[in-house]
């Protein structure tokens, strides 16, 4: 059977929401990744050297547009001796029309990397890039052939 590339989802409709539900409207990358740590494993009568998963751990980013600095002063709450750092949650959605469905993924225990106090360039929009760490996910809504 031939794929119909009308059914690839385009990122144009994917939307970043916050713990709260807020949608992050800036937002224009989003990517996240679950990489497992492996151990290697020496068996008897093979030069194969096989691997056991010992680990795993959950890293991303996204990129948007500065329009407020809501976000960088709730990540700054952590440099507050006073405060605990901020321990959140991101659903990412994409439902493209042509497809149909909906792909939506919750990142659990997103903590952030840095803090993108200033990242500026003249003649250009000012974006700034958030890395983050999560330690869980949940795919909320899957795809699936029509």
């Amino acid at each position: 059977m031939t794929m119909d590339p009308t059914k690839v989802i385009s990122g144009r409709f994917g939307k970043l929401f916050d713990a709260d539900g807020k949608w992050l409207t800036n937002v224009t990358t989003v990517n996240a990744t679950v990489e497992f740590e492996k151990e290697d494993i020496m068996v008897a009568g093979t030069r194969w050297i096989g691997k056991k998963i010992t680990g795993i751990s959950g890293s991303g980013d996204f990129t948007g547009y500065l329009v407020t600095s809501e976000l960088i002063e709730r990540i700054g709450q952590g440099t507050d001796d006073t405060k605990s750092a901020l321990v959140t949650e991101l659903i990412y959605s994409v439902s493209d029309p042509d497809n149909g469905g909906t792909y939506r993924v919750r990142l659990k225990g997103v903590t952030f990397d840095s803090i993108p106090l200033i990242t500026s360039e003249v003649g250009s929009m000012v974006e700034n890039e958030f890395p983050f760490t999560f330690t869980g996910y949940q795919i909320m809504d899957q795809l699936r052939n029509n």
